[in-house]
């Protein structure tokens, strides 16, 4: 594998494998939850050089999102329609036991070369804890269960007779056969506290947040980066971005402008409520969403503020600024998502990879 290769930026999807898409709005989304359009989908982002897929999690309806389906079972069907493409299934501490999820992943991981990971999530929906009869922590102690939730995943993967003492987990002389194949499935987790980075400083493989600018990213990728080394730990940054690729600014703009226009207002701020309640409720008062605006909420996460939105050439110098500030993956969303993974695909994805190798040559010139 050349150098080139190795350091190319990942590409990810949201899979809608829950109704009302990516945007809380009323704008027309050729989109759909089902598992039909889903299978299509993934092969579709395949062959269109996506790494990932990125399933979600949710218990209960709201903010548009009227049915959902369940997110491991779910993944795995995805990973049987297709050959490369890698699915991160999302898992939430609570209503997963470790010892479970490490049992499912397991077998799926046999059953597919490999090709599963997880992204652990905290939570953030008080409702949804309580409507499933599931007890709410407060934030920091979301984060403290996660991380030794993924603590139990990798002791149970790795070795043969498992024992561990949390405060929230209990494991004593445990052996799962079989073992996941070689290379552990990774592990991604979100987020953007100060108990997020640091969890995923010691402990995660990969470390999502929500949209932003190149500026803005960095900042979290060196306080991030620098964390992870003081504990001899490598962490990867994932940026999540809603994109909007037209053959004229003019014309993305337009849609991003419908697609706020046409917001349920309702919805958006009732998410708002409680997605920013959720974030001033990290001790500092820095976590996703606490400085979100109105339109920033019409997409889930912040997904506009990445500013994917302009014609090819734009959107791809965009995607490789967040790569120069430190991104590894770009997390995307998309209002059409079979056309419009498609086209990404064909006019946005090789223009980053011109640009990663115009960038790659300029510092083998330098050196």
């Amino acid at each position: 594998m050349s150098i080139i290769e190795r350091d190319a930026l990942k590409f990810a999807y949201w899979v809608p494998n829950v109704s009302g898409g990516l945007v809380i709005s009323n704008i027309e989304q050729r989109t759909s939850w089902t598992i039909d359009y889903n299978r299509k989908l993934a092969q579709i982002a395949e062959a269109s050089g996506f790494d990932y897929a990125l399933s979600q999690i949710r218990f209960t309806a709201g903010y548009g999102a009227e049915f959902q389906h369940e997110s491991v079972s779910f993944s795995h069907a995805l990973l049987e329609s297709t050959s490369t493409l890698k699915v991160i299934a999302a898992i939430l501490p609570g209503p997963w036991n470790p010892a479970l999820a490490a049992k499912q992943i397991a077998t799926i991981n046999h059953l597919t070369g490999g090709r599963i990971a997880v992204n652990v999530v905290s939570g953030w929906f008080k409702g949804e804890f309580h409507a499933i009869g599931e007890h709410w922590l407060d934030h920091d102690e979301r984060y403290r269960r996660s991380e030794e939730f993924i603590r139990a995943l990798r002791g149970i993967w790795t070795e043969d007779s498992f024992t561990f003492r949390g405060d929230f987990y209990r494991f004593q002389d445990y052996s799962l056969k079989p073992k996941p194949i070689d290379p552990q499935p990774e592990i991604f987790q979100g987020g953007s506290s100060r108990a997020a980075r640091d969890m995923a400083a010691r402990v995660s493989d990969w470390y999502f947040t929500n949209g932003n600018t190149p500026a803005e990213i960095g900042k979290q990728v060196d306080d991030i980066r620098r964390k992870a080394a003081e504990n001899g730990h490598k962490v990867r940054v994932g940026v999540n971005a809603f994109a909007i690729v037209r053959e004229t600014e003019e014309e993305a703009k337009a849609v991003l402008a419908e697609i706020i226009e046409k917001a349920n207002p309702d919805a958006v701020n009732a998410f708002g409520h409680e997605v920013k309640n959720a974030g001033k409720a990290s001790p500092e008062g820095e976590g996703n969403w606490a400085k979100s605006s109105f339109d920033d909420l019409v997409q889930y996460n912040d997904g506009f503020r990445s500013n994917l939105i302009g014609t090819p050439q734009q959107v791809a110098e965009r995607v490789v600024a967040l790569k120069r500030a430190g991104a590894d993956l770009i997390l995307l969303g998309f209002l059409h998502f079979q056309e419009e993974v498609e086209y990404f695909g064909r006019h946005v994805i090789p223009l980053v990879r011109e640009l990663e190798a115009a960038e790659a040559a300029q510092k083998v010139a330098a050196e």
